[in-house]
């Protein structure tokens, strides 16, 4: 299974890969036993890094009715990190969807949600990613 794929064929959409070439990622299992680890947890476990990040999120399959709001959200100039937080809780598990964080413009962070089964996570930030690897056991690099 291609990890970090949206689009037809496993790969990534195009922008999004020329955007990650120069970031490093690291890859988990969504699954922790029986507990999931909802795209709401992974913004919580962000902290300040995230906080004023700028969102826009891509669905592959729509699985609830907040999927289509947070579409319509990120089709405008994005959402805020809370906003897109209250999207997600209570308990929103995703099947292949990306969410990508972006600082003034920039594209920083990229939280892919692939199959329901992995996460993979790119970031321009080292640091954020030697948090996930402290809190999820089995993550692996990119």
């Amino acid at each position: 299974m291609a990890k970090g794929s949206l689009n037809e064929g496993g790969r990534m959409s195009r922008d999004t890969a020329e955007a990650v070439a120069g970031m490093k990622g690291i890859t988990f299992p969504a699954w922790h036993g029986k507990h999931y680890v909802t795209l709401a947890e992974l913004l919580v476990r962000l902290g300040s890094f995230g906080l004023d990040l700028t969102w826009r999120v891509e669905f592959d399959e729509v699985v609830d009715p907040r999927c289509v709001e947070m579409e319509r959200l990120s089709a405008g100039e994005g959402m805020d990190t809370l906003t897109l937080l209250s999207l997600t809780t209570p308990f929103l598990q995703l099947i292949d969807a990306e969410a990508r964080g972006f600082a003034e413009d920039k594209l920083v962070l990229v939280l892919t949600e692939c199959d329901s089964s992995w996460w993979d996570v790119r970031a321009v930030d080292e640091g954020v990613l030697n948090e996930l690897r402290h809190h999820y056991l089995g993550a692996e690099d990119l």
